[in-house]
C-alpha cells in the first residue's frame, strides 16, 4: 500500500535551463506541487555570480508563490568541482565552493543540500587517497552545515561518474566512516537501477537515514519524465511506504529531450504520480 502523500512531490529546474526561473516556479504552482529542489547553476542560480540581494530576490520569488524549498543542489558533477581531486588547489577550490553553497542554502532557509563525493582516477590508482579526501571534505561540510541549519544529503553516482560512492554498499561505508549526525543518504533512481538495487534495499540499510530521493523514470538511466521509461513507479512507492519513508520525492528530469518544452515533462510526471500517491 502506498502511504506517501502528494504533498511530498518536488519539482526541479534542471530541464528549464533555457527558460526563466519564474517559468519553472509558475509551472510548479500550476501543476499543484508545493515543493521545489533548486538546481544551483546558470542562468537561474549560479551562486558565485550572485550578490546577497540576488539570493534574497530568488528566495522571495519562491516564498511569494507559497512554495517550500526542500533541497539545494549546486551543480557539482562537471569540471572544476571535485572534492576528491588529486591536486590540493582543485580540492581547496571545490571545498570552498561547497562551503559557500551551504551558506547560500542557509540564506535560502533551505534545510538540505545535496553533495556528491567527486571521483578518483578510473584505473583506481589513487582511489584510496581520493576516498580519504572526499570523506574529510564531507565531514567538514557536515560541521559547517550544523552552523547554518543545513543537513547534507549524500548522493550515489553512476559508475561512469564516480569510482567512490556509486552503489548502496559504498554509500553505507562512507556514512559509517563519517559517523556524523548531520548527513544522510539518498536515492537516485538511475544509479540505483544500474546497480540492481531497490528502495527496499536502501531502507533496510539506512532506515531513517534515507533523507531524500531523486524519483525519476528511466531505462534505468536517462532521468526521464514518468511514463517515458520502464522503471516500476508503483513498486518503488510501495517499498518506500512499507519502509516508513517520510521525506521527499524529487523530479530530477535532466534529459535534453525536454529542453524545448519542460512544462510538458513536469505535467506528465505529476499527473502520472498523482494517480499513485495518497
Amino acid at each position: 500500500m502506498i502511504t506517501i502523500g502528494k504533498d511530498k512531490l518536488v519539482t526541479m529546474n534542471i530541464q528549464y535551463k533555457y527558460w526563466p526561473l519564474k517559468k519553472f516556479l509558475d509551472d510548479t504552482v500550476d501543476c499543484g506541487v508545493q515543493n521545489i529542489e533548486l538546481w544551483g547553476a546558470a542562468p537561474h542560480f549560479h551562486s558565485e555570480d550572485m550578490t546577497y540581494a540576488d539570493i534574497q530576490k530568488v528566495r522571495r520569488e519562491i516564498e511569494t508563490r507559497n512554495l517550500s524549498l526542500v533541497c539545494y543542489t549546486p551543480e557539482q558533477c562537471v569540471y572544476p568541482i571535485n572534492m576528491a581531486a588529486e591536486t590540493e588547489p582543485e580540492r581547496r577550490r571545490s571545498l570552498k565552493f561547497f562551503e559557500d553553497s551551504i551558506r547560500v542554502a542557509g540564506e535560502l532557509h533551505c534545510p538540505k543540500m545535496l553533495v556528491t563525493t567527486g571521483w578518483g582516477y578510473f584505473d583506481d590508482s589513487n582511489k584510496e587517497e581520493a576516498w580519504e579526501h572526499a570523506r574529510e571534505g564531507i565531514y567538514d561540510l557536515c560541521e559547517l552545515g550544523l552552523e547554518h541549519g543545513v543537513k547534507i544529503a549524500l548522493e550515489v553516482l553512476r559508475t561512469d561518474e564516480s569510482n567512490l560512492v556509486n552503489n548502496l554498499p559504498s554509500l553505507c561505508k562512507m556514512l559509517k566512516e563519517l559517523n556524523h549526525k548531520n548527513v544522510g543518504g539518498m536515492i537516485d533512481n538511475a544509479p540505483m537501477g544500474f546497480a540492481g538495487e531497490t528502495p527496499k534495499d536502501y531502507l533496510d540499510a539506512l532506515g531513517k537515514d534515507l533523507i531524500h530521493v531523486h524519483f525519476i523514470d528511466g531505462t534505468p538511466g536517462g532521468h526521464l519524465a514518468w511514463g517515458d521509461g520502464n522503471l516500476p513507479a508503483e513498486q518503488y512507492l510501495e517499498e518506500l511506504s512499507a519502509g516508513g519513508y517520510e521525506n521527499y520525492l524529487s523530479l530530477e528530469i535532466t534529459s535534453g529531450r525536454y529542453y524545448m518544452d519542460p512544462t510538458a515533462s513536469v505535467k506528465q510526471s505529476v499527473d502520472y504520480l498523482f494517480k499513485l500517491l495518497k
